[in-house]
Formats: structure tokens, sequence, C-alpha cells
């Protein structure tokens, strides 16, 4: 997403929402490497110190922050071109206010709709005349379609490119509680609790 998807170059901001999940703790340490700013959006104040301690450049909590207010302050009155999202909703049409004129933002994710039934809470609300006036783009992006239409070279290529990164450290992926894959609902209660710790991993035995 940050490569091949929005092209985003060191010294350039990135803003992101979830900070705090494995997808937001890795776009930090992507940017740590490759030179580009991440604006890091978090719920809650007490997941704040964490992101700047794991080398986010700014952050935005929605608790007790505006975020449309937040980052031209941040990030000076050019604002900011890039973004990700993974929650949606208000959220999601926030992020995309923020853009600046031409700014790009690629939608991944969905949490906000998570266990809703309004349809109102199953959207996007866009603004649109940022489409228009300021020719902005808001795109998906799903995984499941990247592998269904790319190469299997370059499929290759990415994936090696991510396993070299997490070999040498560059990527730090936070340990995972492994669960026997015959206990499954155990693992899928865990991923469903507010606060489960690491990620449910199953396990396949031999």
């Amino acid at each position: 997403m940050t490569g091949d998807e929005l092209y985003v170059r060191p010294g350039e901001w990135l803003l992101q929402t979830a900070a705090g999940s494995i997808v937001g703790q890795s776009v930090i340490q992507l940017g740590i490497h490759l030179g580009f700013k991440t604006l890091n959006v978090v719920r809650r104040r007490s997941a704040v110190e964490g992101i700047l301690a794991l080398g986010g450049t700014a952050v935005i909590c929605t608790e007790d922050e505006d975020l449309r207010d937040r980052v031209p302050d941040i990030v000076g009155a050019d604002g900011v071109s890039k973004a990700i999202d993974c929650v949606s909703g208000q959220v999601g049409a926030d992020v995309s206010r923020a853009l600046a004129p031409g700014g790009e933002l690629v939608v991944f994710g969905a949490l906000s709709t998570h266990r809703q039934t309004d349809p109102d809470k199953l959207a996007i609300p866009i603004f649109a005349r940022s489409l228009i006036y300021e020719t902005k783009t808001i795109r998906g992006f799903w995984l499941f379609r990247w592998f269904a239409e790319t190469s299997k070279d370059r499929m290759a290529a990415v994936i090696n490119r991510t396993v070299q990164l997490a070999d040498s450290g560059v990527l730090r992926v936070p340990d995972g509680q492994p669960i026997p894959v015959e206990n499954f609902s155990e693992a899928v209660y865990l991923a469903e609790a507010a606060a489960h710790g690491g990620k449910p991993l199953l396990v396949f035995e031999h």
C-alpha cells in the first residue's frame, strides 16, 4: 500500500488510522526504514506514548482532538496528500476532508462497521466538494484481489522483501498467542475480546 499503491517517498507524510494495530505499527517501522513521516491516528490517549516510542512522527488522538483541525497544525498549511484508512465511517470521512487538494486515500478496512446493522454506519460520508473542486482520490485495497491480479514473480518478490525486512529486524512483529487449531473457538473468542494481548495464531500440527 505504501509503495506500489501510494508511492510514498522519503520526506513525505503518510496519514494512517488505527495506528496501534499490527498493520499500523508495521507502517511506522517502514516509515523509519524508508524515510517517510507518519501521522498516526489513534482512539485512546493511552496509546499515544507507545506510538511515539515506536517511532511514529506525530499522533492525533480522536478521544480529545479534532482530526481535521490537528492535521494542518502538525504538517503545515499544505496538508497531507497521502493516507491509508482501515476504520471507515466518520473517521474515514474526516481523513478524506483533511487531505490536501489532489490527495489520495486508500481504504483497506472498515473497523467502524463491526457488528453494525444501521446502513448509515456502513458508509463513508464523503464530502462531494472535496472530490470535485479539490480533485481528491479515494479508492479501496483488498489483499485477496491483489493476490488474484498480481503476477507470481511480482508476488514472490514482494513476499521475499517482506520476509527480509522481518528477518533483518526492520519489521518487528509482536509475539502472537499460539492456539492449537482444534481450539479455534478459543482463538475466535480472544480475537473478538476488547483486549486480548497477542494476536491469536492457529497452530497446525504436522
